[in-house]
């Protein structure tokens, strides 16, 4: 009996260390989120990034020219670092693939991103090798969207090794 209650304790602890959002939740939620439209031109994000300890670990503003060319989303990111340090830039081709779904590359992210529009949310999920001081992790990013209205919008991602969250990036983002 002790053993059965210790393995329920620990499932506890490692299921309060992963999030799962139900995106379904957001569908008919408004303002609704039209990604093409939202960063089709210039865009100003600040954002910070929290450890396992609520410790931020990186703070940064991004500078972001979006532009669509045939149906594909073209996102230039530039990143400057206050605290940390990180990616300079990064493109975003995001195609839309119809019902919701997108697929989105960029040189730094593994495969291909899949991301689901839910309403007024949207999830992007990727996986990318990120470097921490002299080390490179496989990690997952489990990227939600928020439209906020007023040309604003909230991003929270969830950053997984083994399926736990290590890391959370919070950023809002303004249309210019």
């Amino acid at each position: 009996m002790k053993h059965i209650m210790l393995i329920l304790l620990l499932m506890g602890v490692v299921a309060g260390c992963s999030t799962s959002i139900d995106g379904s939740k957001y569908q008919q939620t408004t303002p609704p989120l039209a990604l093409e439209r939202f960063f089709n031109g210039k865009v100003k994000a600040w954002g910070i990034v929290q450890n396992r300890s609520g410790d931020v670990v990186q703070r940064f503003t991004v500078d972001i020219d979006g532009r669509i060319e045939g149906s594909v989303l073209i996102l230039d990111e530039t990143f400057t670092y206050e605290v940390g340090e990180g990616p300079q830039q990064r493109t975003w081709r995001i195609t839309p693939m119809g019902n919701g779904v997108y697929q989105g590359e960029a040189g730094d992210i593994l495969g291909t991103a899949k991301g689901t529009s839910y309403g007024n949310a949207f999830n992007f999920q990727y996986e990318m090798d990120l470097p921490v001081d002299d080390t490179t992790y496989k990690v997952a990013f489990d990227d939600w969207f928020w439209a906020m209205g007023d040309g604003t919008l909230m991003n929270r991602s969830y950053v997984k090794k083994f399926g736990l969250v290590m890391a959370e990036v919070t950023i809002f983002m303004q249309q210019q």
